[in-house]
């Protein structure tokens, strides 16, 4: 069979399934989570057995320590792992909630009811855990899940693959709701792209490059999410011990995340004042700074910055710095070098604080809080599928609600239409 016969095989397979699934009551599937949760614990020894043939060809191909720390499973990984699967269990089912009716002046009742959105496909890189937490969301949300990893982690996911399809069966359901593609081959990338009357949804999860191959090559929607280049923006109101606080935890808690600062601007009006204090303070916890003139000029230790510096995402103990004329200056930055990932403003100022919420588009807007904070679990969803930028379908993390679409209902008692 070639790779293309496989990936038709499997979309068309997960498509029957998804029907099935979008079916099942609440306690069903909660039940069925919490079964996956328990044999991810119960098989630890053969997830790390597993993981220990990705890691070994890890070391030998000379992959970094951060990534080979992503790719890792220990004991304590698997069992987050499990506690992520009991979570989402836990969490309010989305499907079948009616929202929103009314009464047209023809006595129908016109409302709408969420639903699965059928198939979602997503592929990502090295990083097991993924193949849990996506598994757990699309099928508490009624879906059908194809997950393609990366080559890197092909023999933990499919392990993990194994363990949590082996419930399904179990109970019955159709194993084909849960797929890990075991091919490492591009080509299988490229053939389920292209399965647009089965599969519903793409989410990419990974790096720049990763994301626009999937985005060029796809016949189906795909959830963006290119960089995130999020801004901290100090107005002249702001309290400097708040700004610092917030400023300091938006870079340096995990400089390596999407919603990490990589652009802080300040207001004129504290540029003397401020910077030298926020430079001392970023410069203690080993930050480089890449400042504009003026903040090099009370900052001496920057490093004049450049035009690729402002749209830069660095992922790493690096700051770009730019002082502002103004509030306005400080949006009309955001909206030419930013990412629509998300921003945040330290302000007293009550009208500055709502004009920033008004203006600056992006899926996460902040007042006096850090950018850390645009995760799914930090904002109340519960848990997440992943960040999207684009804003159709979803904008922002995507919880359990955002795998779903809606259908109009219509209630009448013999109406018919003139």
């Amino acid at each position: 069979m070639t790779i293309a016969e496989q990936m038709a095989k499997v979309a068309k397979d997960a498509r029957a399934a998804a029907q099935v699934m979008a079916g099942l009551s609440t306690s069903v599937k909660n039940d069925l989570l919490r079964r996956m949760a328990d044999a991810l614990v119960e098989r630890t020894g053969e997830l790390i057995a597993a993981n220990e043939q990705d890691l070994a060809a890890a070391r030998e191909a000379g992959l970094a320590a951060a990534m080979l720390d992503r790719l890792t499973l220990d004991p304590k990984r698997v069992q987050a792992m499990a506690d992520g699967l009991r979570e989402v269990a836990d969490l309010p089912d989305p499907v079948g909630e009616v929202t929103g009716m009314w009464r047209r002046p023809n006595g129908l009742q016109v409302g709408r009811m969420r639903i699965p959105l059928g198939v979602i496909g997503i592929v990502y890189e090295a990083r097991p855990n993924v193949t849990a937490d996506a598994a757990g969301l699309c099928l508490k949300s009624g879906n059908a899940v194809i997950l393609r990893g990366g080559k890197e982690a092909v023999h933990s996911n499919l392990a993990i693959g194994r363990v949590l399809a082996g419930e399904l069966e179990r109970l019955r359901l159709p194993a084909a709701a849960l797929q890990v593609i075991a091919t490492t081959d591009r080509a299988a990338v490229l053939e389920l792209l292209k399965r647009e009357e089965e599969i519903d949804l793409i989410i990419p999860r990974g790096g720049e490059g990763l994301i626009r191959f999937v985005a060029e090559h796809s016949r189906i929607p795909v959830i963006k999410h290119y960089k995130g280049v999020c801004h901290v923006f100090v107005d002249a109101s702001a309290d400097f011990a708040e700004a610092e606080r917030i400023a300091l935890n938006a870079k340096v808690q995990r400089p390596g995340v999407c919603n990490a600062m990589e652009t802080l601007l300040i207001h004129q009006n504290i540029a003397e004042t401020f910077v030298p204090r926020i430079a001392a303070a970023m410069r203690a916890q080993g930050v480089e700074l890449r400042g504009c003139p003026i903040t090099c000029e009370f900052a001496p230790d920057a490093v004049p910055a450049t035009e690729d510096d402002w749209p830069a995402e660095y992922l790493d103990l690096i700051l770009a710095v730019r002082v502002v004329e103004n509030l306005d200056e400080a949006i009309a930055h955001i909206r030419s070098f930013g990412s629509l990932h998300t921003e945040a403003i330290v302000t007293r100022d009550y009208a500055n604080a709502q004009r920033f919420v008004r203006e600056v588009n992006s899926s996460v807007v902040a007042v006096n809080a850090s950018t850390r904070f645009a995760d799914g679990n930090q904002l109340g969803l519960g848990a997440e599928i992943g960040i999207s930028t684009t804003k159709l379908h979803s904008f922002g993390p995507m919880g359990l609600e955002d795998l779903t679409t809606r259908k109009f209902i219509v209630f009448g008692d013999g109406q018919v239409r003139s």
